[in-house]
């Protein structure tokens, strides 16, 4: 479930799991002769009991199959929005016949989070963005600068509940992870509900409630796209800014970024997280 690809000398892309052998992000990059697609995916964790339709996990079938059935998307010509909801429509016809006329609770559904971003040959990026991943540019002359910047406002309720549990003393992540499943589930079930949802989600009642944006990509420009387990380098951890973290990418490569943020998650106590270690991918471009 690992996947570490130089796919040109202008893109390089990695993906690595928290857990070995399951990844629930995914990388996937499209190219024609008009533009260059690259496409990140953050698998948000099930909160349900179990998965209904692969043995793999439902979250990694999803992000994996929503990449497959864009391709087709893109080559028949459609726009970003279009192509997410084509997209989408082949994946939860798919979905539900796996799940072979089994009763699969709404908050078991998958979501995730997707940046998708379209550099057109006349140097402009499209910005399509559901949910939390982050996107920096650094400009010719070093500048970085966050291209989408988002608060997810989920996050504060989350750790306004951590911290009244860690202030109970408890202290244990299963057991925390645990009694926050309530309000967790409660959480995916709105999700999957919304009739403009602004995370992709399998039965959306209605478009896509997605942030895009249009901007130029100089030439030099480099651009690094990540979920937010990547960007844990920033924040939470603060071991890099936005720049210096672009700049250990760009110079190190990506290998040494993933390789800082896992040695660091190794040797740290239980925080103000419900997850320890998260699946971290970026994929790196230089225009």
């Amino acid at each position: 479930m690992d996947d570490h690809q130089t796919t040109s000398s202008r893109t390089d892309r990695i993906s690595h799991g928290a857990t070995a052998g399951h990844n629930e992000d995914h990388v996937a990059i499209f190219h024609s002769t008009a533009y260059t697609d690259l496409v990140v995916l953050d698998g948000a964790t099930s909160v349900a009991d179990r998965d209904y339709v692969d043995e793999a996990g439902d979250v990694v079938w999803f992000v994996h199959a929503f990449a497959a059935a864009l391709g087709p998307a893109i080559a028949a010509g459609l726009d970003q929005h279009a192509a997410t909801h084509a997209a989408i429509d082949t994946v939860r016809s798919g979905y539900f016949v796996r799940a072979n006329g089994a009763e699969i609770p709404p908050h078991a559904w998958p979501i995730a989070a997707l940046t998708w971003i379209r550099a057109t040959r006349d140097g402009m990026l499209h910005l399509y963005c559901l949910g939390d991943c982050v996107t920096l540019m650094q400009s010719p002359g070093g500048g970085v600068a966050d291209l989408d910047p988002y608060v997810n406002p989920q996050e504060a309720v989350l750790q306004a509940e951590i911290a009244k549990l860690r202030a109970a003393g408890l202290d244990d992540p299963a057991s925390r992870h645990a009694r926050l499943l309530p309000m967790l589930r409660a959480r995916r079930e709105f999700q999957n509900g919304s009739p403009r949802p602004s995370i992709l989600c399998l039965r959306p009642d209605g478009a896509f409630a997605a942030r895009r944006r249009v901007v130029p990509a100089p030439a030099g420009a480099v651009l690094l796209a990540m979920t937010d387990g990547f960007y844990r380098l920033v924040d939470p951890y603060g071991l890099c800014t936005p720049a210096s973290l672009l700049a250990l990418c760009e110079e190190g490569g990506l290998e040494t970024a993933l390789g800082t943020l896992r040695a660091h998650e190794a040797g740290m106590a239980a925080g103000l997280s419900v997850k320890r270690a998260d699946d971290a991918s970026a994929v790196l471009w230089r225009a």
